[in-house]
């Protein structure tokens, strides 16, 4: 019996299973997964201070200590689509890396390119999200903007003194400034904003490099790998597919340091760093928490359930044309967000 590997049930599992691009903030700091059957998603900003119960005479009715909790805010996504024109001649030439003269059948063909097409466009959103992930670890906010969507800016109303930019004498390489002073400072300032405890330390190739110059760097920094009680070498902490393009470089007491160095193309088909240079970022692995928010899929072939993406095709019959459509409503939201931090060094 043959199978129409374009119906909606084929691409879910031909899309399931297709490898996963890198997505190496995603996978440390923004590890949880929410869905909304809604337009809109909902989110929570902590809003909590490190009090202390108060003390009070056992004879005496306790003293009422108002709650701070947290604040929840709402965003209606911009939809991301990926929309693509399966050329109906493809199965009649030679695929990429075929032998010259071709070997395949046009059906082996057909599904060949269905599988690259659709891992071109697996490949597209995740790197979106890994864009917005870099972008709320730097400034605390999101700005969303595209093609008939007006430019918003999700604010997590992350605390000003956790963004920073050094200036003049006082940046990384200058006489006299000691950057690992700077780190310790940095994670004190987020312990005291958040109560989190930030030890992971991310920066991209040029900050590293100032960095690991500084001499009270050379004199601590242990880079050897995580070994078990036999010795054996374990590699730092793992963290899922985004280590190809991110680097452990090394620890200094509980810091662990990672080199990133990813790039994408944007909109205007300029190739954009996803770290700017010299970036410092400072996180949280947990108690950040940060969450991949997704709402509905406004679509009928999807039941309208929210789920992180939907595949679906479609046949023009005149001219005959295939399309392959990928669509998701995302957003990445640091429900802690000050248990991150940033510093341009330099």
């Amino acid at each position: 019996m043959s199978v129409d590997i374009f119906s909606t049930h084929v691409l879910t599992k031909v899309v399931e299973r297709l490898d996963r691009p890198s997505s190496f903030l995603l996978d440390v700091f923004f590890g949880q997964e929410q869905t909304e059957d809604s337009e809109e998603i909902h989110f929570d900003i902590d809003k909590s201070k490190p009090r202390l119960t108060p003390f009070v005479s056992p004879l005496v009715a306790g003293k009422v200590v108002d709650d701070e909790g947290y604040i929840t805010k709402s965003f209606k996504p911009a939809y991301a689509k990926d929309k693509r024109r399966f050329d109906p001649s493809r199965p009649l030439k030679r695929s990429i890396g075929e032998k010259i003269g071709g070997t395949l059948s046009p059906q082996q063909r057909l599904e060949a390119n269905l599988n690259r097409t659709l891992t071109k466009q697996l490949e597209n959103l995740p790197r979106r999200e890994e864009v917005m992930a870099a972008e709320a670890l730097r400034t605390g906010k999101i700005t969303v903007a595209g093609e008939d969507y007006p430019t918003v800016v999700v604010d997590f109303q992350r605390d000003p003194e956790l963004t920073v930019a050094l200036a003049g004498s006082s940046r990384w390489g200058e006489t006299g400034v000691n950057a690992l002073n700077n780190l310790e400072d940095w994670v004190a300032k987020v312990q005291e904003k958040s109560g989190a405890v930030a030890r992971t330390v991310v920066m991209d190739a040029l900050a590293w490099r100032v960095f690991k110059a500084d001499a009270s760097v050379e004199k601590l920094l242990d880079i050897r790998r995580l070994r078990d009680n036999a010795g054996i070498n374990l590699g730092p902490i793992a963290f899922g597919q985004g280590n190809e393009l991110a680097r452990y470089v090394g620890s200094i007491g509980d810091l662990d340091f990672w080199v990133y160095n990813d790039r994408y193309v944007d909109e205007d088909d300029q190739v954009q760093k996803l770290l700017p240079d010299y970036t410092v970022l400072i996180g949280s692995t947990s108690q950040l928490e940060g969450t991949r928010c997704y709402g509905v899929i406004q679509d009928e072939k999807a039941a309208y359930r929210a789920q992180r993406f939907f595949s679906k095709s479609w046949l023009e019959e005149d001219p005959a044309v295939r399309w392959l459509l990928l669509q998701s409503a995302p957003l990445l939201v640091p429900y802690r967000p000050n248990a991150s931090f940033c510093a341009t060094v330099r």
